[in-house]
């Protein structure tokens, strides 16, 4: 009787212990960045800044709460296949430590062929890790009544190990009071986003939760 007993206690530690590792497995860690590091933000107009100014825009309202450089490399209007084409220059000038890639949404906005997308976003991610740079994403939703990500975001960012910021900008759209229009975050919407960032690189570890 004692034997079986002490068989299940054995059989449950190893579950807990399992159950743990796994648990860990889904963290994506990140190097912690030196308090002289470039942060690149890469997008379209949602890292522009469209709809405030770009005081407030979401790099910007970032790089004053981390107290990290960080770089506004957003291009309004741009698709995914024009971003691409655009970052092995911003790489090469800017020699980021981290990359904030928010890219897509115009290629939603436009209907255009999604795997496509994906496939320029990888290639995206391909060209910074190559560079030595470290990545984050951020989700972008489909401009619809329910606002969820595309699941090509969260694809992206399990089959990379990276971290990513999924349902931000659906919740930030999704309410009147944070949106300059049906796409675009206002001033406060842009600062819940850049609080929201700073809260994901703490939590990978690559800002500490001093700054």
């Amino acid at each position: 009787m004692k034997q079986t007993v002490y068989k299940i206690i054995i059989s449950l530690c190893l579950l807990i212990n399992i159950s743990a590792l796994l648990s860990c497995s889904k963290e994506t860690p990140l190097l912690p960045l030196e308090p002289n590091a470039t942060i690149l933000a890469f997008g379209d107009s949602l890292t522009y800044g469209t709809g405030t100014s770009r005081d407030n825009a979401y790099p910007a309202v970032l790089e004053k709460m981390t107290g990290l450089k960080v770089v506004n490399a957003g291009i309004p209007g741009e698709i995914s296949a024009a971003g691409l084409t655009r970052l092995p220059a911003l790489l090469r000038e800017h020699h980021p430590d981290l990359i904030i890639i928010c890219h897509g949404g115009n290629d939603i906005l436009r209907h255009m062929n999604l795997n496509q997308t994906h496939n320029n976003i990888q290639k995206m991610i391909t060209l910074a890790q190559a560079n030595n740079t470290q990545i984050i994403l951020i989700g972008v939703p489909e401009f619809g009544l329910f606002l969820d990500t595309l699941p090509l975001y969260s694809d992206l960012a399990e089959s990379n190990h990276i971290p990513i910021a999924e349902d931000i900008l659906g919740d930030i759209l999704a309410k009147n009071t944070l949106k300059s229009d049906q796409i675009h975050p206002n001033a406060q919407g842009y600062q819940i986003l850049a609080k929201r960032i700073a809260s994901l690189l703490k939590q990978s570890g690559a800002i500490s939760t001093a700054q």
